[in-house]
């Protein structure tokens, strides 16, 4: 199946043009490793503008290792994190978050993806009680694993109730840049403004081949994050293509013009379905991905020529994602085969 044919994620998507040329430009001569090159000083300097002077940067491969390095600063072995039952740290990654902290993951039920300060507050029973784990961080996910957004409103509520319950917040940004994107939001306003901790910020679902990185705005509190990123085996030791990806997303407003591509493209493809009756939205459309149901039938015809994820199997509801390179016509062309498959 051709890279055309998929809807099923913007992990699916190529690498920006201006990235390739950023690796490209990188690999000319030698430069000393892991991250003692000008790359990856001009890349933090680069997170620096975005999100303040003192923000502490590491750069890691991947979004669960920045998941498990951001956790591991914050929290001991014998604490636990709050998170939806949606989370990718719950659901997505093969119990790393566990496997690599020592941490509890408590997965709260939230129907929008989203928490909020009254559901976090039913998980914090049993503080200092020695039998139980303490609650120690809770982590959100902007945008949410179905596709909604929090508002800035909504961090700083759950900013100000994790601070004046002794917790740290910390925000999975897989897809921060469609969220900003989305709020009308620089980066930093959108996680450091609204009170978050420590930043998992994603790169490779908006246009990097690999990189994300872990931004602590709590500097007293991520001292040793530089010795946690090698033990949790995402320390790269030519750190400097990713670090020049990341200085190109970061540069010239990319982050933003990838990001709003993607979430106008899955408004359009909104805005076709809901034009075919056997297809129902199930969650507001706020960022780069549609969630819908849609009969079994036409599901199955739709799965033989575009590849996507069923969300739900019982209620037969799908995940359909776009990207920083999603056309047009891809989108109109997969609509009317939606609308096919559905007659």
């Amino acid at each position: 199946m051709s890279i055309d044919t998929t809807f099923g994620s913007d992990n699916h998507s190529g690498v920006h043009p201006r990235v390739l040329e950023a690796i490209a430009a990188a690999n000319q001569g030698p430069a000393v490793a892991y991250g003692m090159d000008p790359y990856t000083e001009a890349a933090v300097a680069r997170f620096r503008a975005h999100f303040g002077a003192d923000a502490d940067v590491y750069l890691v491969f991947n979004g669960t290792g920045a998941n498990v390095v951001s956790i591991a600063t914050l929290a001991r072995p014998y604490q636990a994190v709050i998170c939806s039952e949606h989370a990718h740290i719950n659901a997505d990654e093969c119990g790393a978050p566990e496997a690599g902290t020592g941490c509890k993951l408590l997965a709260v039920h939230a129907a929008d993806g989203k928490l909020s300060p009254e559901l976090v507050g039913r998980h914090l029973q049993g503080r200092l009680d020695q039998h139980r784990v303490q609650p120690a961080v809770v982590s959100i996910t902007q945008a949410s694993e179905l596709g909604t957004v929090y508002t800035v409103d909504e961090v700083r509520a759950l900013a100000a109730f994790c601070h004046g319950n002794g917790l740290f917040l910390h925000m999975d940004g897989a897809r921060l840049a469609n969220a900003a994107a989305a709020l009308g939001l620089d980066l930093g306003e959108a996680s450091r403004g609204a009170g978050v901790d420590i930043l998992s910020f994603g790169g490779t679902k908006n246009g990097l081949l690999l990189g994300e990185a872990v931004v602590s705005f709590r500097p007293e509190l991520s001292r040793d994050t530089i010795l946690i990123r090698k033990q949790k085996i995402q320390l790269a030791s030519k750190m400097r293509f990713a670090a020049a990806q990341l200085s190109a997303l970061l540069s010239d407003d990319l982050w933003l013009e990838n990001a709003s591509h993607a979430n106008r493209m899955a408004r359009r493809l909104e805005e076709k379905v809901r034009q075919v009756p056997a297809v129902r939205v199930v969650q507001p459309v706020q960022a780069n991905a549609v969630f819908a149901s849609l009969p079994r039938p036409a599901r199955e015809k739709l799965l033989q020529k575009y590849f996507f994820y069923t969300w739900d199997e019982e209620k037969c509801e799908v995940r359909w994602m776009c990207s920083w390179n999603t056309t047009e016509k891809q989108v109109d062309d997969f609509a009317a085969e939606i609308a096919r498959c559905c007659k």
